[in-house]
């Protein structure tokens, strides 16, 4: 077999580092139309069309009006200069405010990416590799083998720690969305141990129960179908204290002491997807969402308190999942503290970096938590409405049948920084323009803690005296000359070594 054949290795062998380079193919006509398609959905175009079809009616009613009728209802464009100057500082000004959102929503997520790098280093590195704890007291007074016994505890616990680093950012990511709970693909198996101790932290961020309800449902649903006659999981009941109980919490959680909880290992099939992104439709085109919100706030006027029979078996969110995840943190912190295996300023970078953590956190809430004010907003669309409505009477007189396209660029380009502005002031949903908050998550934070877990920490007293090491830099050098490899520069000594560094800084 030759060497070629040795580097091909099947997807998720042990030697399949790099996959094999996919062949580009000629682009069809049908895969350029999608390209093309995707690119156009990203744009105001996708979520304003809608209203442009409504303003080229309505200027083409005027337009046919007024030929008719020789201008009667032609106007001076006197109002075009002066409320259009006016209309376009404001929207300036909206579009502003919701860039600044976007920019900030994206500046926290750099700190928790930054944050959770720190908090993995300082733990992988930082902290030694003997456990000292009752369990591990416990084991050691039964097996000699206790230094190995310790390692293993240390590097289940530090693992485990890191995992929950990874599992606070894919937390914060479920909950900036409103998909309230632990049981996604790729949350729960992090933080199996979380479902049975929540802390009643109340969730600032509303949930999408709607949403969530029709997922959940439809998810359950498939679940049945699948595996109707089949035997059903079993879940385990533990004495849990009174202190822990949650009782508005009815998925696993009861009045009584002994709870039922979530089973001790997880069924892939009974978790949601990490994605749950919403089917886009007709209806989330301007303005058909104004009409469904005001018809929304007339069934909620009308409707009776406790008739919404689709909440009768959702659990609202009560819980807030990373401020959990950042209890369990502190715990760790805590132990390592009352152990006194770290110093002081180790303990210091840690409960640093957790508070940097759960800063961020509140400063996501903050966006989410203060949207732009309904009155500003409702105004600001209702004087844009107005002066697109107004725009074919006052350009009749001098571009005639040419009113009509006008109108309709002119109608795109208010509605458009509009509804760009009103996307991009929530980044955290799944929008085609919104943060990638899955490649944060998955790309970034996942690979870069699994890459400092999967070896141990580097030993300077190997590396720093390694034959390769140029450490005087200097120009010809060749780990085989004997002589200038740092083993040889220790049996020179001290001097030799600083009168070698003085001699290269008069040369620099």
């Amino acid at each position: 077999m030759s060497k070629t054949d040795d580097m091909t290795t099947t997807p998720g062998g042990l030697g399949s580092f790099e996959p094999a380079l996919a062949v580009d193919k000629p682009l069809t006509w049908w895969k350029t139309l999608s390209i093309f398609w995707g690119m156009l959905s990203s744009t105001a175009l996708s979520r304003c069309w809608p209203a442009l079809i409504v303003t080229g009616i309505w200027s083409s009613s005027i337009c046919v009006i007024n030929y008719y009728t020789q201008g009667t209802l032609s106007i001076e464009p006197t109002l075009i200069t002066v409320f259009g100057t006016v209309l376009g500082f404001i929207i300036s000004f909206r579009t502003s405010s919701s860039f600044e959102r976007y920019n900030e929503g994206a500046k926290l997520w750099s700190h928790i990416v930054l944050n959770c790098r720190i908090f993995a280093r300082t733990v992988w590195f930082h902290v030694p590799g003997d456990y000292r704890g009752p369990i591990a007291d416990e084991i050691t007074d039964q097996d000699p083998a206790k230094t190995h016994k310790e390692y293993a505890m240390t590097l289940i616990e530090k693992k485990t720690v890191v995992n929950l680093l990874e599992a606070y950012a894919v937390a914060v990511k479920h909950y900036l969305r409103g998909e309230e709970g632990i049981h996604y693909e790729d949350l729960y198996p992090l933080v199996p141990f979380l479902s049975s101790r929540h802390y009643s932290f109340p969730a600032i961020i509303p949930a999408k129960n709607d949403q969530i309800r029709k997922l959940r449902r439809r998810h359950a649903d498939n679940l049945d179908h699948e595996k109707s006659g089949g035997a059903v999981a079993q879940t385990h009941e533990v004495a849990v204290p009174g202190s822990f109980s949650r009782p508005d919490n009815r998925t696993f959680w009861t009045d009584t002491t002994t709870k039922t909880i979530a089973p001790s290992y997880y069924d892939a099939e009974s978790l949601l997807p990490a994605e749950l992104p919403p089917r886009h439709g007709w209806r989330e085109a301007f303005p058909f969402p104004m009409f469904f919100w005001i018809l929304g706030i007339l069934k909620k006027h009308f409707r009776k308190l406790g008739t919404d029979d689709g909440r009768q078996n959702f659990r609202p969110s009560k819980n807030n999942v990373p401020l959990e995840i950042s209890m369990y943190l502190t715990s760790y912190i805590a132990a390592l503290q009352t152990r006194g295996t770290v110093g002081d300023p180790t303990l210091g970078v840690l409960c640093a970096t957790l508070n940097h953590l759960v800063e961020t956190l509140t400063g996501l809430e903050r966006i989410l938590a203060t949207p732009i004010p309904f009155s500003y907003s409702s105004h600001l669309w209702t004087i844009t409405v107005l002066y697109c409505a107004a725009l074919p009477f006052q350009l009749w007189s001098t571009l005639e049948w040419f009113t009509i396209p006008a109108t309709v660029i002119a109608s795109l380009v208010f509605y458009g920084f509009l509804v760009a502005g009103e996307e991009i002031a929530n980044p955290f949903g799944y929008d085609k323009n919104d943060l990638n908050m899955r490649y944060l998550v998955e790309k970034i934070i996942r690979k870069e803690l699994h890459a400092i877990t999967a070896t141990p920490a580097p030993n300077p007293a190997i590396w720093a005296f390694t034959r390769e090491n140029n450490f005087l830099q200097v120009g010809q050098y060749s780990k085989e000359n004997s002589d200038k490899i740092p083993t040889a520069w220790v049996n020179k000594g001290r001097e030799e070594i600083l009168s070698a560094l003085h001699g290269k800084s008069q040369t620099i």
